[in-house]
């Protein structure tokens, strides 16, 4: 695939993110200026929820998402702390939600409160787009990532996301394919979305080509397929300038 081609496929896909120990509103302005480039806007902006209001006014009149995080990093379960999280993050205005799945009880084979996890963060959301981060680097098996991608979808999520960014491991193609090929057998249609590591046009090409391969061309859209990413932005904005 053509790099400038794909730079322009791949921004209007992208959550541009900031979800650093030290953002402040200043950081935000910066984010939310960035999202709206030359060459269109980005999909979404991903941010601490305390910052989703911010964001919410910086970017109103657009259409530009603003997503914020729950569960976040750590993937407890922990069901009154999830409501309260999902609550205050749409009080706050947010599109999408970005949900950490209960990874550590998913390991331990409970299963059953993984789906109680799951429905409850669906049920919460209200209609919203629910995407559910996997962590796929500490589940780190193609067998038991296509079990909790399965989880998810029945319970309704939107999007099925890789990783937090905040683990040794984040993104891989080996995780993204079996997601993918899972989404790909259901009878929901529903997301994908791959984040942490990704910070080239080179790492990027490899989750679109593959979804690309099995989901097809016309499914990428940005209502089926994101990029979660904090410095991508600019690499596919050089690269479109520079036309290759």
């Amino acid at each position: 695939m053509d790099d400038v081609i794909a730079a322009h496929m791949l921004l209007r896909l992208l959550d541009l993110t900031s979800l650093n120990e030290d953002d402040t509103e200043y950081k935000i302005d910066e984010l939310c200026h960035k999202a709206r480039t030359p060459y269109g806007n980005v999909a979404a902006v991903c941010v601490w929820p305390r910052f989703v209001t911010h964001a919410k006014r910086l970017l109103h009149g657009t259409d530009i998402k603003v997503a914020t995080v729950v569960n976040f990093p750590q993937g407890e379960y922990n069901l009154n702390k999830l409501k309260k999280e999902i609550y205050q993050a749409l009080e706050a205005g947010a599109n999408e939600i970005d949900a950490v799945f209960p990874y550590h009880e998913f390991l331990k084979h409970n299963y059953d409160d993984c789906e109680k996890f799951a429905q409850s963060a669906r049920e919460l959301c209200e209609g919203k787009t629910l995407k559910i981060i996997l962590e796929t680097g500490e589940i780190n098996n193609a067998k038991k990532i296509c079990t909790a991608t399965k989880i998810c979808i029945d319970a309704g999520a939107d999007f099925i996301k890789t990783s937090t960014g905040k683990t040794p491991i984040s993104a891989t193609p080996e995780a993204a394919n079996a997601i993918l090929e899972t989404i790909a057998a259901d009878t929901r249609n529903v997301g994908f979305k791959a984040s942490g590591g990704i910070r080239t046009i080179d790492d990027a090409k490899k989750y679109l080509v593959l979804a690309v391969s099995i989901m097809g061309y016309k499914w990428i859209t940005p209502t089926n397929m994101r990029i979660g990413a904090s410095s991508l932005l600019d690499n596919l904005i050089m690269t479109i300038k520079r036309g290759y």
